[in-house]
């Protein structure tokens, strides 16, 4: 029987940023830890967090992808992950450190951005119940 091979494709919002034919394994980071597929693995979805994505091709040395946070879709053979931003091409510890630096850093923008946004929003439902009630006595 011959051994059976997975395609993983990782999509960004604009373009496809990998597709690798002949995968025999993927680790792939979770909000519950690092999990494991292998090409006989069920089919599944997870959410994934900011990390490092391993995957190995058949006859090659394991390769690195920074992955933001995203879904994971495993159906039969196909691996789709789509994430937000994603990075190659570097070493493992400089892989790791981009993580950290700029997907922690648009957490951080994000934070600021919902509390700006969860003020605007305060301040207005606050400025609709004052015109109500002023209504109210016309």
């Amino acid at each position: 029987m011959p051994a059976a091979h997975m395609t993983l494709k990782v999509l960004l919002p604009y373009k496809v940023f990998a597709e690798e034919h002949n995968v025999v394994r993927i680790v792939a980071m979770t909000h519950q830890g690092a999990f494991g597929i292998l090409p006989n693995r069920l089919d599944c979805v997870a959410s994934l967090s900011a990390g490092i994505l391993v995957f190995e091709t058949e006859g090659a040395d394991e390769v690195y992808l920074a992955v933001d946070e995203g879904v994971l879709v495993k159906t039969g053979l196909d691996v789709r992950v789509s994430v937000r931003n994603a990075m190659s091409g570097m070493g493992l510890d400089e892989l790791r450190a981009a993580v950290e630096d700029e997907y922690m850093q648009l957490n951080e923008q994000e934070e600021k951005l919902r509390s700006v946004l969860t003020k605007m929003e305060s301040g207005f439902v606050q400025r609709l119940a004052a015109f109500k009630q002023g209504a109210n006595f016309l």
